[in-house]
């Protein structure tokens, strides 16, 4: 047993209940440091968040730097699972012209405005904390950048990308969405999140250019 603030809580024991207490000591991790930031968070901060005593932590993780990359890890999973997710819903074919990479920057932007801990937590704290957190935070967006690369193959199947190297294209959107995200996080535009797909769509297939008022997913 272990009490913290009165309450008595039991020592997890089995597999269920060991992945369930590793579970509340992330979901406390993600809000103290989203509240706190990396560096002024503590392992006690985020026990007593998740109402355990300071040692228990210590059974699931073995530092702070550990428990990090575990919830940048987990979020990056669940951010690919939410656009994949998206996709099927809207059953979006990849020779639709350009509905699927409209639906993937929607989905990433109603991700991270659904939790703003999340956005903190990947696109402010992981950035800022040194090579071995950014080379975790890379291999996030590389999955994510895989993802619009397909996108951006079919396009210049389909004639309507430029011939340059894709993947070269894809981070350059990436780069374009996660700046937008970011923004997001303190200002607001008054644009939903649809409303910034259509601008981030247009965007790579006309530029600055104005162009003639259609729908960007029809051919």
């Amino acid at each position: 047993m272990t009490e913290v603030g009165g309450t008595r809580r039991r020592r997890a024991v089995s597999v269920e209940d060991k992945t369930k207490r590793r579970d509340e000591i992330m979901v406390a991790a993600k809000k103290v440091f989203a509240r706190n930031g990396f560096h002024a968070t503590t392992i006690s901060h985020i026990a007593k968040e998740a109402g355990l005593a300071y040692g228990s932590v210590y059974w699931y993780f073995d530092s702070k730097d550990e428990l990090f990359h575990a919830l940048m890890a987990a979020e990056g999973d669940a951010l690919r699972a939410h656009i994949a997710g998206s996709l099927a819903a809207a059953s979006a074919r990849p020779d639709r012209n350009w509905e699927p990479l409209r639906i993937t920057v929607q989905a990433v932007l109603e991700y991270f405005e659904a939790d703003k801990a999340v956005t903190k937590l990947l696109l402010r704290d992981a950035s800022a904390l040194g090579d071995q957190f950014e080379k975790h935070l890379g291999s996030i967006y590389e999955r994510f950048i895989d993802d619009i690369e397909k996108h951006m193959i079919v396009a210049q199947e389909l004639g309507t990308v430029i011939n340059a190297p894709p993947r070269m294209l894809a981070f350059s959107l990436a780069a374009l969405i996660g700046q937008i995200a970011h923004r997001r996080l303190t200002t607001d535009d008054g644009v939903t999140a649809s409303d910034v797909a259509d601008i981030v769509v247009s965007f790579a297939l006309h530029g600055l250019r104005p162009r003639e008022s259609q729908p960007i997913t029809k051919p």
